[in-house]
């Protein structure tokens, strides 16, 4: 039988893992946050046509690396604020 003390050590396994979305940096004007928008296709259930859904999120950016256009990764974390539950894991590509 297992416990939960025998994983409490183990934090790279967890049980349901974080989301990771990608998107295209929208804004920049707070400090080390930017909105990033995440764009989803998804199938429409009675027609079956594609639509793109798309969902903003506010996310922490440590170093205020980010800029406007830059497409990234990010990952859900727990709350750090009311609106804010991602961070910046890695900018894919600059913005030209």
């Amino acid at each position: 039988m297992s416990t939960d003390t025998e994983n409490a050590g183990n934090t790279e396994e967890r049980e349901n893992p974080r989301k990771v979305r990608e998107g295209i940096v929208a804004s920049t004007s707070m400090n080390k946050t930017v909105v990033v928008v995440a764009t989803d296709r998804v199938r429409h259930r009675r027609y079956n046509k594609t639509v793109q859904r798309d969902k903003r999120l506010y996310v922490h950016d440590e170093n205020n690396d980010a800029n406007v256009g830059d497409r990234v990764r990010v990952s859900e974390i727990r709350p750090m604020s009311k609106t804010k539950r991602w961070r910046l894991v890695e900018i894919l590509e600059r913005s030209r």
